[in-house]
């Protein structure tokens, strides 16, 4: 079940809320349509509800606001626009990688493959998917987690008939297993077709909660669509003899050989093309526009009480009565009494303390061709309240009042008239012997809690998550296959000069170059991990924002670092082999020092890759990340340099053997070379201003979500 109260979304300058004090109840079981009008605040209403824009008001998901859900997709599926995953994953790649955000086994992409019909296109691209396709795929997602509630925004926009109805069948489904369906659309007949209960918006504002049969019966105008060859004469005769009989009917012409007629019936139309030989090709009964909304009266000012009057009983059309039963005593809201009717004998009935002031609010619905319902909720006084007022079924507007009524006097059965009509009085022109209402009673009402925009948690199982969407699309395969190629042609004409040292040869790395293609395509990589994630948020598909955890942050500094050690392994082993084939041992030895060299280049390439993860996380971009990359040897490098030119008093020679020195046993295995050479790489101005950029990254990537979280 889901109950939204009081949905207020934030002023823009001087224009009101899309959203203004919205609530509404939609419940287990049953399939609910937001309907309105392009504008009139649906989305709006649907974001405010799932927190994901800010504004007023709470909305509680069986009982707990969507923040306090642990798993948040479990509980809620959603579908908002259209599916937002990479144009170049498949389908079923889509789902399993869902499938480790939501933590459920890849299996259920199967299962939800095959209720939505889309097994055989499994396979497909999402960029050639159609629109319905694509309609199917996102209540796939929202469905796989076998949530209990679907919160669907326009999810028929833009359908087929034959693909509308299937999605219907499917909502219906799913509440007739026991979820709850909300899902909004600008289709009155679509609304009155599917769904069990309507929700009315215009410019914002509820204007009306009905059942879909009341929605139906007063809210659309049923018509006769007519199609002839001589549609315009049957169209004249119609509106003949409907004057000649006094009948109100309205005869539309539409496109082609089409009418129209609104008030009249399949029988009366035909027996009148009969009489003039007229030919008719199509006579059928069907559900018309919406008709007029009326506006919601603004919120009475002041208290107002609800007393009868002798002259409005006479005439009204219905019964009106409120009963209440106060220390056993039964009192009625009647304007007349035994004695003679006098409003100001109500003073006279109820006891003189503290508790003769009885807060009531009445809420009076009017709406076409139905009773009016007055609910009176007590302070002290038991009160139930039968109210029938007839309205006029074309214009009865929707209107709601409030108002504080104090109780009168027991009418008798000789007293009692048989149609009262309530008017409502406000307190200042009120009888002066009457009690006055507690102070309390005209306290504001305090606004609704505000709505603040909270991140989802994140994938529940992030690095299996971040392999699947790494290993989803073909960029990173292209990636790879790119820097292998250039680096195999880079150091081919390396070695040609022969002037270029043998770890730079292995690693294709020219000097004019700040970086080897190997960090560069790493570097990519690690942009890519991230600034996918904007462009095509998976994560956010719900909850508006990409998470920041530092699960999810750690999941893709692990795939990015295992993919740079593949990638550097990969251009050293095929410039090796290469350099071997074309210019023989001699260009392709291995260097001496070589596990020193192996582990200086394998931390740059992924340092560069790590540092393309931070910058995109950071600056939520692709081309953000690949340009911080960047900037580490044009920018960086420079001023570390600068910073480390001039005379140096003391310097960090012999570290090694200080360190040897310093433990109580012999470094084993030869350690001590592996840390020269890892100060050797730190002492280098590359090295240092990777490592400061690295940490930079890292501290703004935190500072970044502490404060998306504070907020």
């Amino acid at each position: 079940m889901i109950q939204a109260i009081g949905l207020t979304s934030n002023t823009r300058q001087e224009l009101p809320p899309a959203v203004d004090d919205v609530s509404f109840e939609a419940r287990t079981g049953r399939v609910t349509a937001l309907l309105g009008a392009q504008g009139a605040g649906k989305t709006t209403a649907l974001r405010l509800m799932l927190e994901i824009q800010q504004g007023r008001g709470v909305t509680y998901f069986r009982g707990r606001p969507l923040h306090r859900i642990s798993h948040p997709s479990r509980e809620v599926g959603v579908l908002l626009g259209e599916v937002p995953g990479h144009p170049g994953r498949t389908v079923r790649g889509q789902l399993r990688m869902l499938c480790a955000a939501v933590g459920v086994t890849v299996q259920r992409a199967d299962d939800v493959l095959e209720v939505v019909g889309l097994v055989s296109l499994r396979d497909q691209r999402l960029g050639t998917l159609s629109r319905g396709m694509d309609r199917r795929l996102g209540l796939a997602c929202a469905l796989l987690a076998d949530p209990h509630t679907l919160v669907l925004d326009g999810p028929a926009d833009g359908l087929s008939a034959r693909e509308g109805t299937w999605l219907h069948s499917v909502m219906r489904a799913h509440a007739a297993q026991g979820g709850t369906v909300l899902f909004s659309t600008a289709d009155p007949k679509e609304a009155a077709r599917t769904a069990d209960r309507v929700v009315t918006l215009e410019a914002g504002r509820l204007v009306a909660d009905q059942e879909a049969g009341d929605f139906a019966r007063t809210r659309l105008r049923p018509r006769v669509a007519v199609r002839s060859p001589h549609a315009a004469r049957l169209g004249a005769l119609l509106a003949k003899e409907a004057r000649a009989g006094r009948r109100s009917i309205e005869v539309v012409k539409e496109e082609g050989n089409r009418l129209s007629v609104y008030g009249s019936q399949c029988a009366e139309i035909g027996e009148t093309a009969f009489r003039h030989g007229i030919l008719v090709h199509q006579l059928a009964d069907e559900i018309g526009d919406a008709g007029p909304v009326a506006a919601v009266p603004s919120p009475t000012p002041a208290p107002e009480r609800v007393t009868e009057t002798p002259e409005a009983a006479t005439a009204a059309t219905e019964a009106t009565a409120v009963t209440a039963l106060a220390g056993g005593t039964e009192v009625g809201s009647a304007g007349a009494n035994s004695e003679g009717g006098d409003p100001a004998a109500t003073a006279d009935v109820l006891p003189e303390t503290d508790t003769l002031a009885s807060t009531a609010t009445a809420t009076t619905t009017a709406t076409d061709a139905e009773a009016t319902i007055a609910t009176a909720t007590t302070t002290g006084i038991d009160t139930s309240t039968d109210t029938g007022a007839e309205s006029d079924a074309e214009t009865a507007p929707t209107a709601t009042a409030t108002a504080t009524a104090t109780a009168t006097a027991t009418p008798t059965a000789e007293t009692t008239p048989t149609a009262q009509t309530k008017i409502l009085i406000p307190l200042a022109a009120a009888d002066p012997t009457s009690t006055p209402a507690p102070q309390d009673a005209a306290a504001p009402t305090p606004l609704p809690p505000p709505i603040s925009i909270r991140p989802a948690r994140g994938p529940l199982r992030p690095l299996r998550y971040e392999l699947r969407r790494a290993a989803g699309i073909g960029t990173g395969y292209l990636t790879i296959a790119a820097v292998l190629a250039v680096s195999a042609v880079l150091a081919v004409f390396l070695a040609r000069n022969g002037h270029t040292p043998q770890p730079l040869l292995l690693a294709a790395w020219p000097g004019e170059l700040p970086l080897p293609p190997a960090a560069l395509g790493a570097g990519l990589l690690g942009a890519l991990a991230f600034g996918e994630e904007f462009r095509h948020p998976a994560l956010a598909a719900d909850r508006g924002t990409v998470p920041r955890r530092l699960g999810l942050l750690c999941a893709k500094l692990i795939v990015a670092a295992g993919t740079a050690l593949l990638l550097s392994l990969l251009v050293l082993v095929s410039d090796a082999a290469l350099l071997h084939l074309v210019y023989g041992d001699e260009v392709a030895k291995v260097p001496p020092d070589w596990l020193s060299l192996s582990a200086s280049w394998v931390a740059l390439v992924a340092g560069c890759a790590w540092a393309g993860v931070l910058a995109g996380g950071v600056f939520r971009s692709t081309t953000a990340g690949l340009a911080a990359v960047l900037a580490v040897p044009i920018v960086v490098v420079p001023l570390v340099q600068k910073a480390l030119e001039g005379p140096s008093v003391r310097s960090a020679a012999g570290l090694p053997g200080r360190l040897r020195d310093l433990a109580l046993v012999q470094w084993p295995f030869g350690v001590e070379r592996y840390l020269a050479g890892g100060v050797r790489m730190i002492a280098q101005p590359v090295g240092s201003a990777l490592m400061l950029s690295v940490t930079a990254l890292l501290c703004a990537f935190l500072l970044t979500g502490v404060r998306t979280r504070a907020r």
